[in-house]
């Protein structure tokens, strides 16, 4: 008798000999016989913290990349535009530089190479190296993205000192505070804001809310708070930039903020160097990362030279790079990366504009991942229809 394998018996060897290809393929990638040209595109505002370091490999490295250039997209734009590329043959993006949100996006529409699974003997143990927080946001990547930037955002709340004599201490202090000072309170449009965004993501551990990662079912506190709060809010900005020239100039007295839009906008002069900030009771950090994902239809040359460059990217001294001035502080991935090892540049932005405060905070209270992006998409949703439509400008 003659055994005939059924459909699937066939469809699952092919999957398993493609695997093993792959597999096999990544071992087997060769360094280029001529330099390459690079193409990375950021969607997060991540150049500012890896410009640096990207351009140190280019010129340690002149005979893997002839030269790099950059370009930045909006988020939402950027994974259409991709499969747009990888359905007509043609890619020449070759790193995005992203959020959770893009890189989520094309997770979805499969348009990344699985590099952290494919080509991991390729890579540094992520695990060996990663700081816990980073550990975490690498595990939202579907292994389709590699974690290069990180950071424990918020909830940070600042204020101008001379006009906050007593500090709110607790979310109904914060609540009190904004009542007896209407308008002196503002945040920005969660969807477009760092800032409004963590600090609606931080309101359900602050309040003790049923559930802090399902804001359909479990934020019944935390979409009651925001409605009663916006009361006292004169209008909800687009970004985060005019909440910072508002506290600035004067016209607001406090705002949500994270660790890096405090330090950053007070180093720049946009808002006064005497700020202060506290942490609402009960607060757990938000945490936040950038990535690099490459796109699927990269050439081989060009996938060589990109792994070899998240190494060095995933290095310390590459790592020390991302201090920046603290626009996304503290910003290393990678455990042992002390502010010592940041360039000079760095190191007096921060020993000026950072806070003693923050190390202790940041080991001394929980860190959570954000809401996933379907939790997150309903999140921005129900915000905008029923907190921000009434206060449009």
């Amino acid at each position: 008798m003659t055994f005939k394998p059924t459909r699937r018996a066939v469809v699952a060897g092919i999957a398993g000999t493609m695997a093993m290809d792959l597999r096999a393929f990544a071992q087997t990638l060769a360094a280029p016989k001529s330099p390459v040209s690079l193409n990375f595109v950021d969607v997060a505002g991540n150049l500012a913290l890896t410009q640096k370091a990207i351009e140190a490999y280019r010129d340690k490295n002149p005979k893997l990349v002839s030269r790099v250039t950059f370009s930045k997209a909006p988020a939402p734009e950027l994974p259409g535009k991709v499969k747009a590329q990888q359905d007509a043959g043609r890619v020449d993006i070759d790193g995005v530089l992203t959020g959770i949100d893009a890189l989520s996006a094309g997770v979805d529409q499969k348009l990344w190479i699985p590099i952290a699974s494919e080509y991991a003997s390729k890579l540094p143990k992520l695990d060996d190296i990663y700081l816990d927080g980073a550990k975490k946001m690498q595990a939202l990547a579907s292994n389709q993205g590699v974690c290069i930037v990180f950071c424990p955002a918020g909830p940070v709340m600042e204020y101008m000192p001379d006009k906050v004599k007593k500090v709110p201490e607790t979310a109904e202090d914060l609540l009190a505070w904004a009542k007896a000072n209407p308008n002196r309170f503002m945040y920005a449009r969660p969807a477009n804001s760092g800032p409004g965004r963590v600090f609606m993501m931080g309101l359900p551990y602050i309040l003790g809310d049923k559930d802090p990662h399902d804001p359909k079912n479990g934020w019944d506190k935390t979409w009651s708070y925001l409605k009663e709060l916006g009361q006292y809010v004169e209008y909800y900005p687009a970004g985060t930039g005019p909440t910072m020239k508002e506290l600035g100039e004067g016209s607001r007295d406090m705002i949500p903020s994270q660790m890096g839009w405090d330090i950053n906008p007070r180093a720049l002069g946009v808002v006064p160097k005497e700020a202060k900030v506290f942490f609402l009771k009960g607060y757990h950090w938000i945490l936040d990362a950038h990535y690099l994902c490459i796109p699927k239809g990269v050439s081989n040359d060009k996938l060589y030279v990109l792994i070899d460059f998240l190494n060095y990217m995933l290095s310390k001294p590459a790592q020390a790079m991302t201090y920046d001035d603290g626009y996304f502080y503290p910003g290393p991935a990678v455990k042992d990366v002390p502010l010592s090892m940041a360039p000079a540049s760095s190191q007096k932005v921060i020993a000026e504009y950072g806070r003693a405060e923050y190390a202790n905070e940041i080991t001394s209270h929980p860190q959570e991942i954000p809401l996933l992006p379907d939790k997150l998409v309903y999140a921005f949703s129900r915000w905008d229809e029923q907190i921000g439509a009434a206060k449009k400008k």
